[in-house]
């Protein structure tokens, strides 16, 4: 299928009327200019995807300055814009030169059609690409400008907490590299997104990937790209989240379930500051910003061999440990209190308050979901309520000591804990082993391993 407009802009009207046969076979319009005099209206007119530049329009004179001269005015009006440079005369220092202003690439006179429709077609990619990136910061902007009208996060008011922010917005203002720990559900990802706003980068995007959601065929086409043509599925050129996060913050969460192999390409990514599409040789430069989240230990990893050493110091520069709700239980009343007000208004059952005994009972409750729990504990209890007061009987909370062992971990091994903790997972979610695995932070085949060796 046909898509693309090509603006040509060649003085020989033989070699235009050549080029329209061409290239009308491949691109849905094509535009030629016998004079670059028009060119800039043109641009602004057509809005084309492509140009293809010849670099010598006076007789006698065949220095290519002519042609650099419309590049440079063609980056100033639309720097994005793929420009390939057309001369009967081949100069290496003159190419060199075209490439460093700008241009994508060069083709010489007289041309092979396939490797110049070749050469086309790849500038074109290259410009559909860049308008997808473009497109989708364009709606990271809006999302951002819209978080960061709204006071929708409550922070709490634990001593805990307030040093918590208050090294954030230390840290936000710097382009350091941020490791966010802490347990499942305690707002890893709102601290990395309280880091983005306050920082420079706040108005550009906020890429968010899921590193163990990630599958090991897919990691380098989802964080690098890829070129078209590069395995079955790659029907267009695509750029990867890296790239899409260029000038912005790139945000991994569940670092630490990146297997070992992988953690060699990122690496190699993040020192160079440079990105390689899948089925490409050309690096790409990308300036990101970046923030890591796990639940892992990743020191201990790296002890037992399941993390690189050098990629942890690589996204260590700073550590923020977000504290889980048990440890800052002052908190409770507030957060539950705001989740109320904002579940109220959502569900439109606004009026609906809480009873102190049922502020008393999510006090005494260990909240192994912590804050998500919480949230979700809030909004079911405002669903189901039928009064205007939900007490503690409406809370609906999950029993999680179920044996004496559970109630009583002083003195124990190290291992009579993790057969604890999996013990009570595993009555919390039943026979549902990802969630048991999520809840626990560690791997499917970790899991069954410890359910054997443990023999539940």
């Amino acid at each position: 299928m046909k898509q693309g407009k090509i603006l040509v802009v060649d003085d020989n009207k033989n070699v235009l009327s050549a080029l329209k046969i061409l290239l009308n076979s491949h691109f849905e319009e094509v535009i030629l200019l016998s004079s670059p005099t028009a060119l800039l209206m043109n641009l602004r007119e057509k809005n084309p995807d492509v140009v293809l530049l010849d670099m010598n329009y006076s007789a006698g004179i065949n220095t290519g300055n002519e042609g650099l001269y419309w590049l440079a005015e063609i980056k100033k009006a639309n720097p994005d814009l793929p420009v390939v440079l057309f001369t009967a005369y081949a100069d290496i220092d003159l190419a060199v030169t075209a490439l460093k202003e700008g241009a994508s690439d060069f083709v010489v006179k007289p041309w092979n059609n396939a490797k110049l429709l070749a050469t086309l077609q790849s500038a074109l990619e290259l410009r559909l690409s860049r308008k997808e990136v473009a497109r989708l910061k364009e709606k990271q902007h809006v999302l951002n400008s819209q978080l960061n009208r709204e006071s929708d996060v409550y922070w709490g008011e634990s001593q805990a907490m307030r040093e918590l922010l208050r090294l954030v917005e230390k840290v936000a203002t710097t382009d350091a590299n941020v490791l966010i720990t802490g347990e499942n559900g305690t707002g890893k990802e709102v601290i990395a997104r309280k880091i983005h706003q306050l920082s420079p980068r706040s108005n550009e995007s906020l890429v968010t990937v899921d590193m163990g959601a990630v599958t090991e065929t897919l990691f380098e086409s989802e964080l690098f790209g890829h070129v078209k043509g590069s395995f079955t599925d790659a029907h267009s050129d695509r750029a990867g989240k890296i790239e899409a996060a260029d000038k912005g913050t790139l945000f991994l969460d569940e670092i630490g379930n990146l297997s070992y192999p992988l953690q060699a390409k990122l690496l190699n990514a993040l020192q160079s500051r440079q990105i390689i599409r899948v089925g490409s040789n050309k690096p790409v430069a990308v300036d990101i910003r970046l923030i890591c989240a796990t639940n892992h230990n990743l020191f201990r990893d790296v002890q037992d061999g399941l993390f690189r050493e050098d990629l942890l110091y690589r996204i260590n520069t700073i550590q923020i440990e977000v504290p889980p709700l048990r440890r800052r239980k002052e908190d409770i009343p507030g957060l539950a209190s705001f989740f109320l007000r904002r579940f109220a208004v959502k569900y439109n059952k606004t009026g609906i308050t809480l009873h102190k005994d049922a502020i008393a009972k999510m006090r005494e409750y260990a909240w192994p979901g912590n804050v998500r729990e919480l949230e979700h504990t809030i909004e079911k209890a405002l669903i189901l309520s039928d009064n205007r007061v939900i007490d503690s009987s409406g809370l609906f909370l999950r029993p999680t000591a179920g044996s004496e062992k559970d109630k009583q971990l002083d003195n124990v091994t190290l291992e009579e804990m993790e057969r604890v903790l999996i013990e009570r997972a595993m009555r919390n979610y039943g026979n549902n082993i990802s969630a048991i695995a999520k809840e626990l932070g560690v791997s499917r085949p970790t899991l069954y391993s410890k359910i054997k060796k443990y023999g539940l």
